[in-house]
């Protein structure tokens, strides 16, 4: 184990078994230092990679302190790493939204109001009379966010967008296949608020999932072309 090892394991015990807690300010580095048994330099580098990850607050002037550590927090900081996988990557994170998206439609099912039927309805308007591929992906994004939203869980919520972050920079080349992807991907969200109005969480979580499964379907078909088109920045229109 290098030192900077043993200093970042050291201060996650610290965290973890209560000895500091969220708002509290981490003790001196000189004190820090003689308890892990480290230098200066890796206690440093320790405590920036925490800060990254935002576990640590720095405040200029102030010191360090223990973040309020929620977990929708700390989910999206994955964002900063999901954001560089390739497609095959892509593809995993796809089979675990498939599990997540259905659940969190279950969910919502069971808390939805017609004000939000009304705001995804009207949204799944836009996105059906989009041709713009930023647009489209926003509106996109808009409409599965706001069913996580729906669920009541915050961690939950977080891990959605997470995992939906990367896949929504894909685009697929051929105008053919990418507007038979958006017809399929249109009905496929009419089916998720159908399951939704109808206040049923079963119908909606199979929406949810079918939904997902016909997008990573596509993927796996077009896997070359769609790479291809995600270096080149080309396309019309991307996955649901």
């Amino acid at each position: 184990m290098t030192a900077l090892d043993t200093a970042l394991h050291g201060l996650r015990a610290l965290i973890a078994d209560g000895t500091l807690r969220p708002g509290d300010r981490l003790p001196s580095e000189g004190d820090l230092c003689e308890q892990l048994g480290v230098s200066r330099g890796s206690l440093r580098e320790a405590i920036r990679m925490l800060a990254a990850l935002g576990v640590l607050d720095t405040r200029h002037g102030s010191g360090s302190y223990v973040s309020e550590l929620h977990a929708a927090d700390l989910i999206t900081v994955l964002s900063l790493t999901v954001g560089l996988l390739p497609m095959d990557g892509v593809l995993e994170l796809i089979e675990l939204r498939r599990a997540l998206e259905s659940h969190s439609a279950a969910l919502a099912a069971a808390r939805v109001n017609p004000q939000i039927i009304g705001e995804l309805d009207a949204l799944l308007g836009k996105i059906e009379s989009s041709s713009d591929f930023d647009e489209h992906s926003e509106l996109d994004h808009a409409f599965h966010m706001t069913i996580a939203a729906m669920a009541g869980n915050d961690a939950l919520t977080s891990l959605v967008d997470v995992l939906r972050s990367r896949s929504r920079e894909f685009r697929i080349a051929d105008p053919v296949d990418a507007a038979q992807l958006k017809l399929h991907s249109d009905a496929g969200h009419r089916a998720i608020l159908r399951g939704l109005e109808a206040r049923d969480p079963v119908a909606a979580s199979a929406a949810a999932a079918a939904h997902v499964a016909q997008t990573e379907y596509w993927l796996r078909q077009l896997q070359p072309s769609t790479s291809d088109a995600a270096d080149e920045g080309t396309g019309s229109t991307g996955p649901a």
